[in-house]
């Protein structure tokens, strides 16, 4: 582990389904007008600061935060794309729980989607990257991988993303403390 490594991770703006609550995983919805604004208020701070590399999921919306936030050329990383909700891509979580109990992506996964372990190693892959590059590397994604990539940087359990809220277009920085993984700035 390298404590110079840093990433560097901002949720897409808001599309229709991000409003409202529809888990949206390999449905590629666009940006709406206002979440392209939100996403172009990101260009100016991170104008200035310098990245060993840029990385977006594969997703058009998070392709189209990084073109408006400066960073057109984002290589694509299918490891960053959103958790795949299978039979609840589209639905809410109040109407998952309202046939599900008690339900929750962080513990119960969604059936024909991923599970908890299979996200774990996608996202492994990423913070490996990061960590062989150094310095800082900046990626795009989305709410619930944005979540799970943190909690594993931080050496936690993808279970462990559901303790961090995190808004559309917003700022969030993983960097070290005294050796250890730390985070450095969240949901900004």
């Amino acid at each position: 582990m390298t404590d110079a490594a840093e990433l560097w991770i901002v949720r897409h703006g808001a599309t229709e389904w991000s409003r409202n609550g529809r888990h949206t995983s390999t449905t590629d919805l666009p940006l709406l007008p206002d979440g392209e604004d939100e996403a172009r208020r990101l260009a100016p701070r991170l104008a200035d600061v310098e990245f060993a590399a840029v990385f977006s999921s594969p997703r058009a919306r998070a392709l189209r935060t990084a073109e408006l936030a400066g960073f057109p050329e984002a290589e694509v990383d299918q490891d960053l794309a959103e958790w795949s909700y299978g039979d609840y891509e589209g639905r809410t979580g109040d109407d998952i729980r309202g046939e599900r109990p008690g339900w929750s992506l962080w513990s119960d996964g969604a059936p024909g989607g991923e599970t908890g372990h299979q996200v774990s190693a996608r996202l492994d892959r990423v913070v490996a990257e990061v960590e062989a590059r150094g310095g800082r590397t900046l990626v795009f994604a989305h709410g619930h991988s944005s979540r799970a990539l943190a909690a594993r940087w931080l050496g936690r359990p993808v279970a462990d993303g559901g303790i961090f809220h995190l808004d559309t277009a917003t700022l969030s920085q993983l960097g070290h403390e005294h050796g250890r993984r730390a985070v450095v700035r969240w949901n900004a």
